[in-house]
């Protein structure tokens, strides 16, 4: 029992609480509408608007209204719960519930190298003395002499080399309209392959001025990004370092 006991402590210590390998998406702020909670909320208020717009029929003379284009294909068509045609804008994302393409172009290379080297030698001395010319002794030894001597040295290397790439691309949602030209966008991928899952995330805020024509932005134009890639599954577990490995592995461990 107390075998388990320690080796429960230990896992706890190493970050075990969820599979060893599964990719961690971030923590969505609950103040910030999910894509989900908005496709369902506007399909919401959809059936809503249809429901109410069933009246029985009656014939009625066409009256032409201010700011409705006296009935042209570019009115307004917001009562119908259909998007707005609009004569000089292009269909790029501005609402909330707009669709947008981003383009993966992530490129990372980091390069350290450290060396450090630290070495002390300490000697002290101390003469016997004398007593009316005569050396304090104890059984043939002088029992007034001193002498120190210490050293110590440390020497310590470090090299490290990491290069990451992602490309690709993944549709996200506007979440929220921050007011000033700038919207904040969310969105996620999921792919069953094989045995295992591909989890792509995504979220971060972009200018519509950054926003091609074809509805597409460049990761490198995203403010406050969150990328997350990775798999879950028996594969992607497969290559990660076991929790007893990753204990001594840890700045736990004294050596």
């Amino acid at each position: 029992m107390k075998t388990l006991a320690l080796l429960c402590a230990l896992a706890s210590l190493t970050g075990c609480a969820t599979a060893m390998g599964d990719v961690r998406t971030f923590q969505q702020d609950p103040s910030v509408p999910t894509s989900q909670q908005i496709h369902a909320q506007m399909a919401a208020q959809t059936a809503m608007r249809a429901q109410a717009q069933q009246p029985a029929m009656q014939p009625v003379a066409m009256v032409t209204t201010t700011g409705d284009g006296g009935g042209s294909i570019y009115s307004n068509a917001g009562a119908t719960g259909t998007k707005t045609m609009r004569l000089f804008q292009d269909n790029k994302a501005r609402d909330v519930g707009d669709l947008l393409t981003i383009i993966l172009v992530e490129t990372t290379t980091a390069s350290t190298k450290t060396s450090t080297a630290i070495n002390k030698q300490s000697s002290i001395d101390l003469a016997a003395p004398t007593i009316a010319g005569q050396s304090v002794t104890y059984k043939g030894k002088n029992i007034l002499q001193v002498g120190v001597d210490g050293k110590r040295g440390f020497n310590g290397a470090g090299d490290t080399k990491q290069s990451n790439s992602l490309d690709g691309t993944v549709s996200v949602t506007v979440v929220q309209d921050l007011g000033n030209g700038n919207l904040l966008v969310s969105g996620e991928k999921k792919l069953r392959l094989n045995q295992g899952d591909e989890v792509v995330q995504f979220q971060g805020v972009v200018r519509t001025s950054d926003i091609s024509a074809d509805n597409t932005i460049s990761s490198e134009r995203v403010a406050d990004a969150k990328i997350v890639y990775g798999g879950r599954g028996p594969v992607s577990r497969s290559n990660a370092m076991g929790w007893l490995d990753r204990f001594f592995n840890s700045a736990l461990m004294p050596y």
